[in-house]
């Protein structure tokens, strides 16, 4: 796979132009982004998947929610339908995707909408809210936001930047000049000086903003109903179901936690089917001893109720955890939206 990865470097090439010329159309003005009179907050990333976008969004919504109106605005990636859509505690992922499924479950309150077209999904939802959070929003440059946070996986600034299909970045790394703030994801939580030197060299050749490192905090194990069980996992061998971008932290965090570990592992947003239920279910039979599922809070609102009842499956929630520069993040964003609020009513 790696090899082939490389025999296809031509059209990362190619990829890599293109995106930089689109780029450099939007930032000249040739191609037009439109703005809005309500502030509005993109959380995206470089490369493809896994950069903790939705436990970002969800650090916001808590830091913001009791202040404002809020709704998140994202695609809907996985979804089998089009358009814009109001998520309901009622809709499936197939509806409006895992993601704004996992936001509209974790805060009933909240409104949590999709739409292919983000511009278009602004316009609805401005009338009604205070701020809008753009998830995944920063490749969509027709709409030019009012703030964005840009997000790097800890490991991927120690790797080769290189665009699809040869590497996993889907922008080139001049794009990070548009970002307002800076989040690390995922870092050890003893990072070291050189570690943070060695990153902020990478990043300051293109950007000023600040940086802020944060890592992945495990909640406690949940049933399919949400709500938290205690179980004394070190007797237990554990299928780890997952169908997302990275699962390896998680397998590393359940590693010295559990008796054994078998893998099954599925595409990031698979939408599973009585086929796959087959293959978990066999894949769960050849445990022995005390055996459980467990899998991610992503993957649980795919996992149909209905076929997959009979199984005994938890999930992991996880939560964003800033290890230095909390304060100057949370006041960068108040500030925006301070500001914005000020130029708003003039």
């Amino acid at each position: 796979m790696l090899i082939l990865r490389w025999i296809l470097l031509p059209i990362s090439l190619i990829y890599f132009l293109t995106v930089w010329i689109r780029n450099q159309l939007y930032d000249s003005g040739i191609l037009k982004s439109k703005s809005f009179d309500i502030p509005t907050i993109v959380i995206g990333n470089l490369a493809i998947g896994g950069t903790g976008k939705s436990p970002m969004t969800e650090y916001l919504v808590r830091l913001l929610s009791s202040h404002y109106t809020l709704a998140t605005l994202s695609r809907g990636y996985g979804r089998k339908t089009t358009g814009f859509q109001y998520a309901q505690l009622s809709s499936t992922a197939a509806e409006i995707g895992d993601e704004p499924l996992q936001f509209k479950n974790k805060f009933p309150k909240l409104t949590v909408a999709v739409c292919e077209d983000r511009c278009k999904g602004v316009e609805i939802l401005k009338k009604d809210h205070q701020v809008i959070l753009l998830d995944d929003a920063y490749q969509h440059r027709k709409l030019n936001p009012g703030f964005t946070i840009l997000l790097f996986d800890f490991a991927s600034l120690f790797s080769m930047m290189i665009t699809l299909p040869t590497g996993n970045f889907r922008d080139t790394f001049s794009a990070s000049s548009r970002a307002n703030l800076i989040v690390i994801t995922k870092c050890p939580r003893q990072l070291s000086l050189a570690q943070k030197q060695q990153i902020e060299y990478r990043i300051r050749r293109r950007s000023a903003a600040p940086i802020c490192y944060s890592t992945i905090e495990y909640d406690q194990l949940r049933n399919r109903n949400h709500i938290p069980v205690e179980f004394d996992l070190s007797v237990y061998h554990i299928l780890l179901l997952t169908g997302i971008a990275n699962p390896q932290p998680l397998k590393e965090y359940l590693l010295d936690k559990v008796a054994s570990i078998k893998e099954l592992t599925f595409a990031d947003h698979h939408n599973y089917d009585e086929a796959d239920y087959i293959k978990i279910n066999t894949a769960f039979q050849h445990l022995k001893g005390n055996k459980i599922i467990i899998t991610t809070e992503k993957d649980i609102h795919r996992l149909h109720i209905d076929v997959f009842a009979a199984l005994p499956i938890y999930y992991i929630p996880i939560q964003l955890d800033f290890i230095t520069d909390r304060q100057i993040f949370d006041k960068k964003i108040l500030n925006y939206l301070s500001h914005a609020q000020s130029v708003n009513k003039h």
